[in-house]
């Protein structure tokens, strides 16, 4: 039996717009994992944005601060909305989500592109550019110009106005993020590309000296190419087949993990997961989540995609709770809604029935009780 030293800390927070509407139904799916799977973890709720703004002056009040501190993990939901211009900037830069990144330097983010057959007809790609899509995106995200410094808006001598913002990396910046693809690599088919602006940009010059210095030292197994950015935009909606791993800096792993999300249907349908530095005993802190934002046009309305949410419960039971057959079970079961049928308005297709964000949750633990019961079943 599990006793409170062992088990796994979840933090829960549903924040804004959509957020909460999916994070709801991947907290079931925890739940369920947590009851039918004896699943070690403990769930914390906690509260993000307007809401405990208007409560406390904070958007990230000191009881959600608590419950991300102790966590092993965090399920995110979104941040952003109309509700953002009633909270002061100062306050929200002070509790937002690119201050966490930093705070737990959750410095690489992962982003699985996997095209599933059963949305070959609602994809916005063909079904033969498609065929056996399978590849990670890891973005660079704690550097680079989302913080690089100097930044802002001045007045010139002459009237005009100027915006700047500076893109840096240091050595140790890009090795640490793409050790995490290399090695990421090395479980799956072995290939690396490393997208840059090398022709261009100081930056990309040193990232990419730096990767191919550490790929020469240390992972000389493992397969490495290079692409432009703009080229590697091209290749994701051309042949995104080609990729395994990719790895790349913040602002261009941003742009092209939301390019590849056409790849799999929607954006509603990608999960991720942003993952700190190991500690002594190689445990990292990360912050799971769909990979879309807050979706304001539609927050409310309870029609938002929650697969992105589930899907990242998925990439937490592979990487924090290190249980990669639970993670398959669960990866299985939305697989099987989907063959199935199962379908919200952006990857429904035309004249299909499309359920709301609850149903959807439904559908998923359905399957998963389907699922489980065939691992039961004697041979």
């Amino acid at each position: 039996m599990n006793t409170l030293s062992n088990m796994i800390k979840v933090a829960v927070v549903g924040g804004e717009g959509i957020g909460p509407e999916v994070t709801d139904q991947s907290h079931r799916i925890l739940k369920w994992f947590s009851a039918r799977r004896g699943l070690p973890v403990t769930l914390r709720e906690a509260q993000y944005g307007l809401s405990p703004y208007l409560a406390t002056g904070k958007v990230l009040p000191d009881d959600t601060v608590e419950a991300m501190e102790e966590a092993d993990a965090i399920l995110w939901g979104a941040t952003g909305g109309p509700e953002t211009t009633e909270v002061p900037p100062a306050a929200r830069k002070a509790g937002s989500l690119l201050s966490l990144r930093s705070k737990y330097d959750l410095y690489a983010n992962l982003r699985p592109i996997v095209a599933n057959p059963a949305l070959a007809d609602s994809a916005p790609l063909k079904a033969s550019v498609l065929k056996d899509v399978d590849f990670i995106i890891i973005r660079e995200l704690t550097s680079g110009i989302y913080f690089g410094e100097p930044r802002g808006i001045e007045t010139l001598p002459g009237g005009q106005r100027r915006g700047f913002n500076t893109q840096q990396y240091t050595t140790s910046q890009i090795r640490r993020v793409a050790r995490t693809a290399f090695e990421l690599a090395r479980t799956r088919k072995g290939r690396v590309c490393s997208v840059d602006k090398a022709n261009v940009l100081e930056t990309s010059v040193l990232w990419r000296e730096e990767v191919i210095g550490l790929h020469q030292a240390e992972f000389s197994d493992v397969e490495l190419t290079h692409l432009y950015v703009d080229n590697a935009a091209m290749q994701i909606v051309r042949a995104p087949s080609q990729f395994d791993v990719m790895v790349t800096c913040n602002i261009f792993g941003d742009i092209l993990s939301d390019c590849a999300a056409m790849a799999s249907g929607s954006l509603g349908m990608l999960p991720s997961v942003s993952l700190g530095p190991p500690d002594r005993l190689g445990r990292r802190k990360a912050l799971y989540e769909p990979v879309h934002g807050s979706a304001p046009d539609i927050a409310g309305k309870g029609i938002a995609n929650p697969l992105g949410s589930i899907l990242s419960v998925a990439m937490m039971l592979r990487i924090t709770l290190n249980r990669p057959d639970d993670a398959i079970l669960l990866e299985r079961a939305v697989d099987t809604a989907l063959s199935a049928g199962a379908r919200t308005a952006d990857i429904a297709e035309p004249g299909a029935k499309r359920l709301s964000t609850q149903e959807m949750g439904d559908a998923v633990l359905n399957a998963l009780d389907k699922v489980a019961g065939k691992e039961r079943e004697p041979a």
